[in-house]
């Protein structure tokens, strides 16, 4: 029998559909792609059209299996909802002198921070992480959109219905989460930010009622001449004219 006629076993097949793809997998696009597979072709391929998730869950433990066991540098990881072939963390020095990975930029601290915000507390508006931030997030927020890690997820229905941004599948890849519930700390980092705007907010009302106390803090003389000026009776019309009368007499000498 030749090489061509041979039947690949379920996790060769498993292994080279996660080599081939750049996106996570998951079990049910698989068993899709045996079922299409089987529908198009009618010989070997079409022995595999009975292919269920059981079938595939197996086969990738017996592949992850294989690769530890056999040590080959690549391992099979759940993530972002699906399943990757990539290389084992022990391996990434050479491969990063080998891609010249170690001289691509890095995020920010400004961008790290504004990111875990929209991560913890996503659905939210751009004036919700700056009033969390305490500075301006324009340019962090648009280079973070670029780069694919945010996303808009809808609009607000406060006046203006202003975006509201989340994380995307690629922010779940880039940091090897399998969902948002992996985050380190999701209850009390929410907690720490709930916390920051509160204070965020109380020291604006104070600034706020500081900037009213001083503008009312006028002095006793200014108050009184205020007064005054009410109170003085307005000139009628008569005195008027003899004021102007006085006037051009005192000119015309």
């Amino acid at each position: 029998m030749s090489n061509a006629d041979k039947i690949p076993e379920i996790k060769e097949i498993l292994g080279a559909m996660l080599f081939a793809t750049r996106e996570p997998l998951s079990p049910r696009q698989m068993v899709n792609v045996f079922k299409r597979t089987a529908e198009a072709y009618e010989g070997i391929e079409a022995t595999f059209i009975e292919m269920t998730l059981q079938d595939v869950e197996k086969a990738l433990e017996e592949l992850k299996n294989d690769l530890e066991e056999n040590r080959l540098g690549l391992e099979v990881v759940e993530i972002a909802g699906g399943f990757r072939l990539r290389n084992v963390t022990t391996v990434g020095p050479w491969l990063r002198e080998l891609l010249e990975k170690g001289k691509s930029a890095k995020l920010s601290k400004p961008a790290l921070e504004t990111l875990s915000i929209i991560a913890y507390r996503q659905p939210l508006q751009r004036s919700q992480i700056e009033s969390i931030r305490g500075v301006a997030a324009d340019s962090i927020v648009r280079n973070l959109l670029e780069m694919g890690l945010v996303k808009v997820v809808g609009r607000s229905e406060l006046p203006g219905k202003p975006w509201l941004y989340g994380t995307t599948q690629a922010f779940l890849e880039h940091f090897g989460l399998n969902s948002l519930d992996e985050l380190p700390g999701m209850a009390e980092m929410r907690r720490n930010l709930e916390q920051r705007e509160l204070e965020l907010r109380a020291h604006q009302g104070e600034v706020d009622e500081e900037t009213d106390e001083e503008a009312s803090e006028e002095s006793p003389e200014s108050v009184e001449a205020v007064e005054e000026s009410k109170k003085a009776p307005e000139p009628e019309e008569g005195d008027l004219d003899e004021n102007q009368d006085e006037i051009e007499t005192e000119e015309e000498q």
